[in-house]
């Protein structure tokens, strides 16, 4: 690890302001991602900004009847209020398939959006990647890509966003709150906050530089049966190979959403119109434009089978 500054941040205005203005400085609340990637050198901050005591630590009702969620929740407390549990269910169960009780208990709702994807390529430093250093090419391209994305992707990355929290916020239609360095606020609807890939992979999130996530709001409950699978190499501690976020109505209709395919959490509103004829009839829609490579096709019929597995639950 190199050596690096460090400064507890008094105020989200100020913590923001403080990135702007520091060359190369890192945001730190949990670490359970950061420090990781720090130990590897694939990431060496200047400066580590610690927001850990911003006491953005709230789960509090809106007054819309939604649910905002302070951007230091952890995963454990976010997973275990009642209020989540009872009218959003479909997030808890996401948060309870990742990681382990240890790492839940520490990794925050801010920190888990931004963790980076577990391609075998980006942790290597000894292999090319565009994601880890822009221009440098793409080893996964060409290597063994089973875990990778086979949707979205493009000539410079197949990488896979590999949290569950986000796939359960996208198919409930989060907003990521946020303050500038100017201490300006914004509203970033979930579907649009993870980029695709294109030409610039190392680019994440549209995020600007020094802008600090403070919440996440969850519009009013939608009711449904609500319904998180995650299909995975071992029981537990594992990334997601495919993951299905749906919420499902008694009239058929519902929402759904898909882990592990990605650059990032990936729903086609669209798709969700033939839920009522089906998985199949969804898949068709949801996967269209797939470019799977010969280790990962499989994905693709993956998904149909998760998704239909999780219909059936649904319908009890």
């Amino acid at each position: 690890m190199k050596p690096f500054t460090y400064n507890r941040a008094s105020t989200p205005a100020a913590a923001a302001a403080e990135a702007l203005r520091t060359p190369n400085a890192k945001f730190i609340a949990g670490g359970t991602n950061l420090l990781d990637l720090m130990k590897l050198q694939i990431e060496a901050p200047a400066h580590l900004i610690d927001v850990g005591g911003l006491k953005l630590d709230r789960i509090e009702g809106t007054p819309d009847g939604g649910l905002r969620i302070g951007a230091l929740v952890t995963n454990t407390n976010l997973a275990s209020d009642t209020r989540v549990r009872r009218d959003y269910g479909v997030l808890s169960r996401a948060i309870v398939a990742g990681a382990s009780g240890q790492l839940r208990n520490k990794a925050t709702t801010a920190g888990n959006l931004l963790q980076r994807t577990r391609c075998p390529y980006f942790y290597d430093t000894n292999q090319p990647c565009n994601k880890r250093k822009p221009g440098s090419g793409c080893a996964a391209l060409g290597g063994y890509s089973r875990q990778l994305a086979v949707i979205g992707s493009s000539d410079a990355c197949i990488a896979t966003y590999p949290g569950d929290m986000a796939v359960a916020m996208r198919v409930l239609d989060a907003v990521v709150e946020t303050v500038q360095p100017d201490g300006i606020t914004r509203s970033i609807p979930i579907a649009d906050f993870h980029r695709l890939p294109g030409d610039t992979p190392h680019i994440d999130t549209v995020l600007k530089r020094g802008e600090l996530i403070t919440s996440v709001t969850l519009p009013k409950p939608i009711g449904g049966t609500q319904i998180y699978r995650k299909v995975r190499d071992r029981a537990s501690y594992a990334f997601a190979l495919v993951s299905v976020a749906a919420v499902v109505q008694r009239d058929g209709t519902g929402r759904v959403a898909v882990g592990g395919v990605a650059h990032k959490p990936w729903r086609v509103e669209a798709a969700e119109a033939a839920l009522p004829q089906g998985a199949q009839a969804v898949n068709a829609r949801l996967m269209a434009g797939a470019r799977p490579t010969q280790d990962n096709a499989f994905k693709v019929t993956l998904v149909e089978r998760t998704l239909a597995s999780a219909l059936a639950e649904a319908k009890g």
